[in-house]
């Protein structure tokens, strides 16, 4: 009897299986086509909740239930109209792709929240309406997003992340920040962000990841001007980039100007050279103006026949001239009082080819790859010259041209094993050729390059956390004239996300990254520059060595978010810049190897946006610093900040900015961070021109500085730079946009799903 039951409870709970059904679909913006992450999908039967899900990184969800009668799935996502689907077969169902719309319109008041979610170590964010429409620029829009630490500066027109330059991908395009800076707000659908630079970046010396999705357009084109200039200061940027889709292609042509003529720059220091049987102590006071103009010029071609695969091909070319100048006057203990003029200028041209192409073969595989080959030249000139009380001269001369050719090639591959597991391996190479020509002596070394980047990366999605392990091998031949150098090293890089609930996330990561000296480093090369000090390279540098640990709260509810970051940096054999005594009253500055560097830090970001046109974004820092050499050690303890609060009504936007700058230690050297305040208005009376006046460095009477102190014993120095150029500067500012021929955001619509204005989808 007992094994009669037992088979019959057998068969009773196989037919159970066997008979449960599966709903499983994809949720996607109705606006652009890509996929909404996050979303809430809730299967519902007369009116009582079911089961439910969220949608993964690819907006897909599956859902299994043995349930019979008619259900109803709810789909919803903040900033998205939610959808109804009426489910009624009984049998396993795909409802293919559900598309939802932007925002919620109520007495033509949008109502738009961000979208955001972390996903797969990433924090993901749906630009929200109301922060497109108060901003005018791209990096407007950054200031406002709480990506914690990412500062994005309006006044250099800059993104950085934890003090470093970011991986910027547009569209997966690998892009510069011109690129960025040339993207409209309205254009953005979504943005992905990460403080740790993925395993494929790693080698590239960057900090952070940023990754840009446009919104999808069809044939037609684009004008987009952007210009802005102070009113009594030699201060122009710009931006005109043209667009035009056809089929499958798409040209662009982009044109980025900038100009600086600074007139009322100073520089005042304090500084002593000692050594064993010498010291002179320095007090200078001069002014040094500098110029510069860049253009960068860009022409880009996409071709994409389908939507597996894109072909771009971007031509890139900069012509650059800078001059920096001083007229100084030095009060000198051991020569007496002084006039000394530097001058110093150059002349770049760096054009490149950037091939790059990739392949979806299917759902699980894909393959990019890219080539970049550049030919960069540089021609530099300096001039130290010193006029001596008894009428004595002396003149220091550095003039150095500079031709590099050089070869970026770099393949990935990715595979996806399933929603849950992915792995991804690639392979870059650089391959260079330099030549520096020293006109004053006629040296002419040859620098040869052969970087070599292998690495693997395996994901895994385990419940509610995600991780994922990297490493890679570096193997690195230089050749500087009579120097060989070979370097083999690894990088790993360990990361995790636990989506603890809706509102609250908690992510980590570990990163071992070496880093090999530069070529200029290690140039055996001596040069010099005044009356008591050399410079030169050291062939002899050693690899310092990075280890980085991280710690990410956050917690995000409705219109806010807040974010907690914790960080411990320790650096073996760090290198920093050094000064020796070598003799004769001469002083050596050349770069070594300290024995240890670590630094820990906090910071807390804090968001809250859209309340009746109002929003802000704050961020709070502390580090502390350690820095040890043989016979010393530096201790330095510091706070920065820095916040953005804005208003929008109509076509009217104000907004403010401000940074409380903070300090940083590198070996001997402490300097502070570039203050910098901003307070904007900005109208819009169209949906073609924005007009803005900004008043920046606002009661700032010296403008921008830039104070620095140098506590070695050989060279203890206080210095200060501040630009007076910039001080309560006003900056007006135009853009202009239009789409011409038949441009508009466009979807594919399932057969599964149509509008018929209840959002009700019977099957």
């Amino acid at each position: 009897m007992k094994r009669l039951t037992t088979i019959a409870l057998a068969i009773l709970f196989s037919v159970t299986t066997i008979s449960a059904r599966t709903i499983q679909g994809e949720v996607r913006s109705d606006s652009d086509s890509t996929a909404v992450v996050g979303a809430t999908c809730r299967l519902m039967s007369g009116g009582q909740f079911i089961d439910g899900v969220t949608t993964d990184d690819r907006g897909a969800f599956e859902i299994s239930t043995g349930i019979k009668s008619k259900l109803m799935l709810e789909i919803s996502m903040p900033g998205f109209n939610s959808t109804d689907i009426v489910i009624e077969s009984d049998k396993n169902v795909n409802v293919g792709t559900v598309y939802l719309s932007e925002g919620v319109t109520l007495k033509e008041l949008e109502v738009s929240a961000s979208s955001m979610t972390d996903a797969k170590g990433r924090t993901i964010i749906f630009p929200a309406g109301s922060d497109v429409r108060a901003s005018s620029t791209a990096i407007s829009l950054f200031q406002k997003l709480p990506l914690a630490g990412l500062e994005a500066n309006p006044i250099n027109r800059s993104l950085s992340v934890d003090g470093g330059t970011p991986v910027i991908l547009i569209n997966g395009i690998p892009s510069t920040i011109d690129d960025l800076n040339a993207l409209q707000p309205k254009d953005i659908a979504k943005i992905e962000f990460s403080r740790i630079t993925p395993a494929r970046y790693a080698d590239r010396g960057n900090s952070g990841f940023l990754s840009i999705t446009l919104k999808k357009r069809n044939d037609g084109g684009q004008i987009y001007l952007w210009g802005r200039s102070a009113v009594t200061t030699t201060f122009v940027d710009g931006n005109i980039r043209g667009s035009y889709h056809q089929g499958p292609s798409q040209f662009t042509l982009q044109y980025n100007p900038s100009w600086r003529n600074y007139q009322d720059v100073y520089d005042n220091s304090t500084e002593s050279y000692i050594g064993d049987d010498f010291r002179v102590d320095l007090e200078s006071h001069d002014r040094a103006p500098f110029y510069y103009y860049y253009h960068n010029i860009s022409l880009k071609y996409d071709y994409s026949p389908n939507l597996n695969t894109l072909f771009s091909a971007t031509f890139r070319i900069n012509p650059g001239a800078d001059k920096r100048s001083s007229d100084a006057t030095t009060i000198d203990s051991y020569l007496g009082e002084y006039k000394n003029e530097n001058v110093s200028r150059s002349k770049d041209l760096a054009p490149s080819l950037d091939l790059f192409f990739k392949r979806d073969f299917n759902d699980k595989n894909a393959l990019e790859v890219e080539m970049v080959g550049t030919l960069s030249s540089s021609d530099y000139r300096r001039t130290n010259k010193y006029f001596y009380a008894d009428g004595a001269t002396s003149d220091y001369i550095m003039d150095v041209d500079s031709r590099r050719r050089s070869l970026i090639s770099e393949i990935s591959y990715i595979h996806q094993f399933s929603d849950k597991t992915s792995l991804s391996a690639g392979y870059q190479n650089t391959l260079s050729h330099s030549t520096n020509t020293y006109l004053t002596t006629g040296y002419k070394p040859v620098l040869t390059e052969n970087n070599n980047y292998i690495y693997a990366r395996l994901g895994q999605q385990v419940g509610k956390v995600y991780f994922s392990v990297a490493t890679g091998a570096k193997l690195y031949w230089i050749k500087n004239d009579l120097n060989k150098r070979h370097f083999v090293r690894n990088l790993t890089t360990a990361q995790f996300s636990w989506n603890i609930s809706q509102q609250w996330n908690m992510s980590g990561a570990f990163q071992y990254s070496p880093s090999i000296p530069s070529l200029s480093a290690l140039t055996d090369y001596p040069q010099q520059q005044s009356p008591y000090l050399i410079s030169n390279g050291n062939p002899d540098l050693k690899v310092s060595q990075r280890f980085l640990y991280q710690l990410m709260p956050s917690y995000r509810y409705k219109k806010f978010s807040a974010s907690l970051f914790m960080t411990y940096n320790d650096i073996k054999d760090c290198t920093l810049s050094d000064m020796f005594y070598i003799g004769d009253k001469m002083f050596l500055s050349q770069t070594v190897n300290a024995r240890r560097m670590w630094y820990a830090g906090g910071s807390l970001n804090l968001k809250i946006s859209d309340i009746y046109g109002f929003g802000a974004n704050v961020s709070l820092s502390t580090e502390h610093y350690e820095i040890m050499g043989q016979n010393w050690c530096h201790n330095l303890t510091t706070f920065s900040a820095n916040f953005s609060l804005w208003w929008n009504k109509g076509p009217y936007t104000i907004s403010y900015w401000q940074k409380i700058p903070g300090k940083y230690m590198s070996g001997h050297y402490v300097g502070r961070e570039e203050n910098g305040n901003v307070l904007s208005f900005e109208y819009q009376p169209n949906k073609h021109w924005t007009f803005g006046a900004s008043w920046m460095y606002m009661f700032e009477k010296k403008g921008s500085k830039y104070p620095s102190w140098g506590y070695s014993n050989v060279n203890p120095y206080v210095k200060e730079r501040y630009i007076k150029d910039n001080a309560n500067m006003v900056v007006l500012s135009v853009s202009y946009s239009t789409d011409f021929g038949s441009i508009f955001r466009s979807s594919k619509r399932s057969l599964n799903n149509s509008d018929n204005g209840s959002s009700l989808l019977k099957m």
